[in-house]
């Protein structure tokens, strides 16, 4: 007695592309309809239909292929996945040799694998941002020399794997470069107070006329 499933109406799509695969080839009614199942669901054919039965040509192959990516669009497979509705990442234009490491890392929220010629990289990019957190030129002076210590000591090491290329800093250099964006930042705030200061009145004639301007506008129709 035959099962329910073996009876199963197979999806209307991929039988039309099954269909156009065996028309365009020769092959009659019952060819199209078992269409490339015969082999792999393990019927029997002859040695001689599977000789003669012509292979598929590169456009029927890729009818076949976008009818199979349509239904697969269609149940959602594709609306999940990681990159949906970003940027593909490695398309800038340039060549990171150690892409494939810094992907692992970011994916995996690996810590403490890199290799010191990745962890380096990463901590010259964000070094400024640390020095900026600091408050006396003793402690960036520390940090800088910490940094050219971790950089001296992963270029001695013999144990394979990427080059250190990340160059050291200058404490000198680093405590000017410290004091002007630390600089920078007080002249922009003490601009935004002034500038908060001036937008209000400083009267109390501004500030009476202030408030029945305002009122004003409140009673005014719309």
């Amino acid at each position: 007695m035959a099962r329910p499933d073996d009876h199963a109406t197979p999806d209307p799509s991929v039988a039309a592309a099954r269909y156009r695969l065996a028309r365009g080839s020769g092959a009659g009614p019952a060819a199209a309809r078992g269409g490339l199942t015969g082999v792999a669901g393990g019927g029997a054919t002859t040695g001689g239909d599977a000789d003669e039965r012509p292979r598929p040509t590169a456009d029927q192959l890729r009818s076949i292929a976008k009818t199979s990516l349509d239904l697969a669009i269609e149940r959602g497979e594709f609306d999940h996945l990681p990159l949906a509705g970003k940027p593909l990442p490695g398309l800038t234009g340039t060549h990171d040799p150690d892409w494939w490491i810094k992907a692992k890392i970011e994916r995996e929220g690996l810590t403490g694998v890199a290799p010191p010629a990745l962890s380096l990289r990463t901590e010259n990019e964000q070094l400024d941002d640390l020095l900026d957190t600091m408050a006396t030129e003793s402690s960036v002076r520390a940090t800088v020399a910490g940094f050219n210590d971790r950089v001296v000591e992963a270029r001695r090491q013999l144990t394979g794997g990427p080059p250190v290329v990340t160059p050291t800093r200058d404490p000198d250099v680093e405590v000017i470069r410290w004091q002007e964006r630390r600089d920078a930042r007080r002249a922009e705030a003490a601009r935004q107070a002034a500038a908060l200061v001036a937008a209000q009145p400083r009267t109390w004639r501004e500030r009476r006329a202030a408030r029945a301007a305002a009122r004003a506008s409140r009673r005014r129709p719309s």
